[in-house]
């Protein structure tokens, strides 16, 4: 282990990989510590017998503007930029077309009451109309969006994001979190399956203690998520408080995937998708063969993640099936075979999907992001005022913290 090197990362997910990216750029020397025995963090490909799978992010969002489309270029990955299925509703199973009509503006009628008229409290629940009849739906959408509820979801947040967000999708048939992974700089090092145990502030450096032995930083940029910083897996010096407190009001939602194996011939086309019930807040959303790959994306959010959590994958895919044989028929059964499922909310080191603020709490994004006496920098998605949430909000985000140590180490006699 580089036990004494200008920059230590905490975490090689996107915004860490970033950081050391700028850190390299600029000449200084930098040392990633992975809890995980991988890198990437919430960007991870796993490679299958049917076709590399994403179980983290998967969407290039905003991908007009995302630098990851840039560097995908550079690194020579494909980029598909396909118009995506989201949305759709395939051959207007279990949701027919005026009941998809009225949901959807019903969905646009909450986004413009929360960008134009937003509650006092801030909080998006109280910008639901009854009326509309389907709070249900709304509710999922939440739950893929935020990763939550919303009663628990910020206006001000939500919107903030919308308003930045182009709605151009694209992906990466190699996998997002290949992409990511790929991107470390040669220059960097890099220690994996080595969780940090804690961080001291001595009178020159910053000391991170890891099983391995410790290192002695000029400075460290941090980019655990907001539930490890405010967890008890890493002791965090007093001074933090105020850091961790912030990172108290944007917690981690809940997303899950499933992915099942389409064995056989089916019913199933290629590029299409559908929402199990659209009355249920707990429904999964199916994004079917994607690439033309016989593969069944499964994402749960909010409710329907936690019950993963809760009862467990096999569970899950048993619930997953059911639900496509309510709208195909009962005879796809026999050609769904669970594949792949993530656990993010089960994963020490990450905790959850990615952030949402609470009502009244979107100001709690700039308090994190602060460094602590130009020795402690913050990075990671939750960081972000308008991209949080995305890889490239994480990207960003490290790209900032590692020039905000640049400018600080070049302003210190060493």
């Amino acid at each position: 282990m580089a036990d004494e090197p200008d920059v230590a990362i905490i975490g090689a997910g996107a915004a860490g990989i970033s950081a050391a990216r700028s850190l390299a750029a600029g000449g200084l020397t930098c040392l990633l510590l992975e809890a995980l025995p991988r890198l990437g963090g919430r960007a991870s490909t796993r490679e299958t017998s049917v076709m590399p799978l994403d179980l983290g992010c998967g969407w290039l969002h905003s991908g007009d503007r995302n630098p990851w489309t840039r560097i995908a270029g550079e690194l020579g990955f494909t980029v598909n930029r396909d118009t995506s299925a989201w949305g759709e509703q395939f051959r207007d199973l279990g949701f027919t077309p005026a009941e998809h009509t009225a949901a959807r503006r019903a969905f646009a009628r909450l986004s413009e009451r929360l960008a134009t008229t937003p509650p006092v409290t801030d909080r998006a629940s109280d910008a639901l109309d009854p009326a509309d009849g389907w709070t249900s739906y709304l509710q999922v959408l939440s739950g893929y969006i935020s990763g939550d509820e919303l009663e628990r979801i910020s206006c001000r947040d939500y919107t903030a994001y919308d308003e930045a967000s182009t709605d151009l999708n694209w992906r990466v048939p190699a996998g997002y979190g290949a992409l990511v992974a790929a991107s470390l700089p040669a220059q960097a090092a890099i220690c994996l399956s080595t969780p940090v145990e804690a961080i001291r502030l001595d009178d020159r450096r910053v000391v991170v203690e890891t099983a391995a032995g410790s290192v002695r930083a000029r400075a460290v940029i941090v980019t655990a998520s907001t539930n490890v910083l405010v967890g008890s897996s890493i002791r965090w010096p007093s001074a933090l408080d105020p850091w961790r407190h912030a990172a108290s009001r944007l917690p981690l939602g809940s997303n899950e995937k499933l992915f099942l194996e389409v064995i056989g011939s089916s019913p199933f086309e290629d590029e299409t998708h559908l929402i199990g019930d659209p009355r249920d807040a707990t429904t999964g959303s199916y994004y079917i063969r994607p690439f033309g790959r016989p593969v069944i994306e499964c994402f749960l959010g909010g409710a329907g993640a936690r019950a993963v959590a809760e009862h467990g994958s096999a569970a899950a895919f048993e619930r997953a099936t059911d639900q496509l044989a309510a709208l195909f028929g009962s005879d796809v059964r026999r050609n769904l075979r669970p594949l792949l499922a993530s656990d993010w909310t089960r994963t020490a080191s990450i905790g959850g999907a990615y952030s949402h603020a609470l009502p009244g709490q979107s100001d709690a994004r700039t308090l994190l992001a602060r460094p602590l006496d130009d020795r402690l920098f913050f990075a990671g998605e939750a960081t972000h005022t308008t991209d949080f949430s995305t890889a490239h909000g994480a990207f960003q985000s490290g790209a900032r913290a590692a020039a905000e140590v640049i400018a600080a180490l070049a302003a210190v006699v060493t």
